[in-house]
């Protein structure tokens, strides 16, 4: 990627208020008038003007693509017009499109054709190619480290032959890689016994050859027929792969001590498949109308609030990644503490609130200290409702990554995606249970109607009163407002996605 410098953040032309001494902090605010302020009104038009950006542009709003672009301008330009000197931080990535619909085929000893999308699915950044040729299954009986994850693993592997290799024990990118050191024309890396649909995943980096990921099923049978005789596939990909441009859009309240800034964060862009309206529409109109508001509360603006819209999160986190890559440590030590709101209207919600302690012992990522405190206020701020809520791991999916791998503790909450609603969440929650969280999750659907609006609504006023909480203090999280926090990293352990893709 491109480096570039990162410019000075301006914001608000606020007086600033004196300093007074930090009070005692409840876990969370009794009466946030942050939260009154930001409307679902309000929010909702943000929502229903990134649907027309859409509508206009393709029909998604994805990065490097026309529709993300007018996004950025349409967020920039709002700002502005609430006093703000917002930042556009651009930075290049690999933008890759599949140009048209994909062909996976059996042409002997049998002629069957599979399905795209239910049979199999290309894996980003895959490589163009239409390719005809005999299979070789590569250590079909692996257990453990799992198949291609060696260059072992293809010791005799005819050149030109299609690579079958099951998913799992390493990395998808390292499975191509030695596959195609080994000389395969294509790969095929088919899921996991148990796991339903085909592989959903990305490579990480573009690569030169097809790579597809069908069922389990389909894998295996082929397989089968490759140790019995043997088997001819066809694999057609049309792809693009090339270097384009995002942006970040940064903004900072004038009011508000410049060394504890409270960062809050949401992504601009959409999938290609569609306007993403709630991923992550939801979270983009609710920090923007937080932005237009938050110069209301005077006073109690103590810790400079930075609004961070990220660019290019459904290519991989790359964005906020680029952002705290960017930001020297000086500038890191500055930063209290990262509250990520990505999908916060699912049709079929939980009010989730990520576990920053741990507790549901599922994080991918050990979380800094202060990340618990951070669960509690929004805990603490639903049960003051009566509202339930549910824990959701750090695993690695959203833009907290950056931050917590770097030892800035993060929190915030979310609605659910792909997952399946369990009967014990529909007693509670109300909703369908056996249905995904969001049915639209990553597809055309995803649209202005594409939520639970009573659901919408808490998550909003929960994501501005903690916001309001803490501008006003940090204290449960750093200790003390007045004391540089030394960052220490996390300990990172490898996430099983990055954004919405796997990655193994």
């Amino acid at each position: 990627m491109r480096r570039a410098a990162l410019a000075t953040l301006t914001g608000l032309s606020l007086a600033a208020a004196p300093l007074a001494a930090v009070p005692a902090q409840a876990a969370a605010p009794a009466h946030a008038k942050l939260a009154g302020l930001v409307t679902l009104k309000n929010v909702r038009h943000h929502q229903l003007n990134l649907q027309k950006i859409a509508d206009a542009n393709g029909g998604n709003r994805a990065a490097g693509l026309p529709g993300n672009k007018i996004t950025i301008k349409y967020l920039a330009d709002q700002l502005k017009r609430a006093g703000y000197s917002p930042t556009i931080q651009t930075f290049s990535f690999d933008f890759w499109q599949e140009k048209s619909a994909p062909v996976f085929a059996e042409t002997a000893p049998e002629q069957k054709t599979f399905a795209p999308d239910t049979d199999f699915a290309t894996l980003q950044y895959s490589g163009s190619g239409d390719v005809t040729a005999a299979a070789t299954p590569v250590d079909p009986g692996a257990t453990g480290t799992g198949s291609g994850c060696e260059a072992g693993d293809f010791a005799g592997f005819p050149k030109g032959h299609i690579a079958l290799i099951q998913r799992g024990g390493c990395f998808f990118s390292l499975k191509a890689g030695n596959a195609i050191a080994a000389g395969a024309s294509a790969v095929v890396i088919y899921q996991l016994p148990g796991q339903t649909g085909p592989v959903s995943g990305t490579l990480t980096k573009p690569y030169d050859i097809p790579v597809i990921g069908p069922t389990n099923a389909i894998g295996k049978a082929l397989v089968e027929q490759a140790q019995n005789g043997g088997v001819t596939l066809r694999v057609k990909t049309d792809t693009l792969n090339q270097k384009r441009e995002a942006a970040n859009v940064i903004a900072d309240t004038g009011r508000g001590r410049a060394d504890n800034v409270v960062v809050v964060g949401a992504h601009n862009d959409s999938v290609a498949a569609g306007p993403g309206i709630n991923d992550d529409g939801s979270g983009t109109a609710t920090l923007l109308e937080m932005a237009k508001q938050i110069h209301k509360l005077g006073s109690k603006v103590r810790n400079k609030v930075r609004f961070a819209f990220w660019g290019a999160e459904e290519e991989g986190l790359l964005g906020s990644q680029y952002y705290v890559d960017n930001l020297p440590q000086a500038e890191r030590d500055k930063v209290a503490l990262m509250l990520d709101f990505d999908m916060l209207a699912s049709p079929n919600y939980v009010r989730f609130v990520y576990d920053g302690d741990n507790s549901a012992g599922q994080n991918n990522v050990a979380a800094p200290a202060g990340s618990g405190a951070i669960e509690k206020a929004f805990n603490d701020y639903f049960a003051n409702r009566k509202l339930a809520t549910d824990p959701t791991p750090f695993n690695g999916r959203s833009d907290y990554d950056a931050f917590i791998s770097v030892g800035i503790p993060a929190g915030g909450v979310f609605t659910g995606a792909e997952g399946i609603k369990t009967p014990e969440q529909a007693k509670v929650y109300g909703g369908t249970a056996g249905t995904a969280y969001d049915p639209c999750y990553h597809q055309a659907c995803d649209r202005y109607d594409n939520v639970d609006l009573t659901g919408f609504d808490q998550m909003i006023d929960a994501t501005a009163a903690v916001t309001e909480l803490f501008a006003h203090s940090t204290l449960t999280v750093n200790g003390n407002e007045l004391a540089r926090r030394q960052t220490q990293p996390g300990k990172s352990m490898t996430p099983a996605g990055i954004g919405g893709y796997a990655t193994r």
